[in-house]
């Protein structure tokens, strides 16, 4: 049985980073209920958010609901986040970050769950030296179904 979703806030951060881990099931409700609003709370009293988020491994997946939230969370907020870090071992995940990270006006970056501490320090920092690379090359297109055949 999956367990019942939620998103757990990490403590120990500054107040313009939103630091959130997602456990079990998320739903369209996790989204509605605490992270939109949360995120629209920060962004009106600090003008930009930083958002740490971690998918470990107590985080069973999405429902359509949820990932369409996601989805419109992102786009709705597109320059709205001074930066992002995502801390995941799912694969999935990692890629689909990577195709949708250059439409975001802020820096992102992906860890894995080792290097979490690496993303709390990041997420944290002012520093934007050196100059944010993105860590997905924007240079190649991808094959139509002509071009494999």
């Amino acid at each position: 049985m999956t367990k019942v979703g939620n998103f757990e806030v990490l403590g120990g951060m500054p107040e313009d980073v939103l630091a959130i881990e997602a456990k079990g099931k998320i739903t369209r409700a996790d989204y509605e209920d605490f992270l939109i609003p949360e995120v629209s709370r920060r962004i009106a009293k600090q003008g930009k958010v930083k958002l740490l988020y971690v998918l470990g491994d107590d985080f069973a997946g999405y429902t359509a609901g949820a990932a369409w939230d996601d989805a419109k969370l992102g786009l709705l907020h597109l320059g709205d986040f001074a930066r992002v870090a995502l801390v995941t071992d799912i694969e999935w995940i990692r890629m689909g970050v990577k195709m949708f990270a250059p439409m975001l006006r802020a820096p992102v970056h992906l860890y894995h769950l080792g290097a979490l501490d690496e993303a709390r320090a990041w997420i944290t920092s002012d520093n934007d030296d050196p100059p944010h690379e993105p860590q997905v090359a924007a240079d190649h297109k991808l094959p139509t179904l002509e071009d494999k055949m």
